[in-house]
């Protein structure tokens, strides 16, 4: 199974990254991290043509069999590089989003594990027609426990993450 991995984080070590990673080496070893380092939308950027790195991730996102995101909860919503991420691909020809499988996950240092993230970004794609997976739900809330040395260590949360992967693999099939 060919995967796209996308963490709503740009930090290096950000438990997000470390978190997608996980959920993807569990279900494939054909996988690709999305770089969201992207300029911020505007449309006069647009007017000069589509930057080089957005049409990179839309071409990611069709060429996958399945999308893994994992979002951070920035004042009880997603990040805004992965808002401008997703606002750059709409603006992409096509739809690469559409009837993609696409698992979501988030990793906080609250103790709620994203939730309102996580609902903020089923929102988001919406628009998209992708086939978001309804669950199981992965919440790793205090992330900064549940990993150590980068390594997903919180037994609970590792079993969410494979009940998730195995949802999503089922879903691939069924494509």
């Amino acid at each position: 199974m060919k995967l796209l991995a996308i963490s709503g984080a740009l930090r290096k070590a950000s438990l997000n990254t470390l978190l997608v990673r996980h959920a993807a080496r569990e279900i494939s070893t054909d996988y690709q991290l999305a770089d969201l380092n992207l300029p911020l939308y505007s449309a006069d950027i647009e007017e000069a043509g589509i930057p080089v790195l957005v049409q990179t991730l839309a071409d990611q996102i069709a060429s996958t069999d399945a999308v893994i995101i994992s979002t951070p909860e920035y004042n009880k919503n997603i990040s805004g590089v992965l808002k401008n991420a997703l606002d750059w691909v709409s603006r992409t020809p096509g739809n690469p989003w559409a009837r993609k499988p696409v698992a979501i996950m988030s990793a906080t240092a609250g103790r709620s594990g994203g939730e309102r993230a996580q609902n903020s970004l089923r929102l988001c794609l919406q628009p998209f027609a992708p086939r978001l997976l309804n669950g199981p739900e992965v919440l790793v809330g205090s992330a900064h426990d549940a990993f150590a040395s980068g390594i997903l260590i919180n037994k609970r949360c590792q079993k969410a993450v494979g009940a998730l992967m195995a949802a999503l693999r089922a879903e691939v099939r069924m494509r």
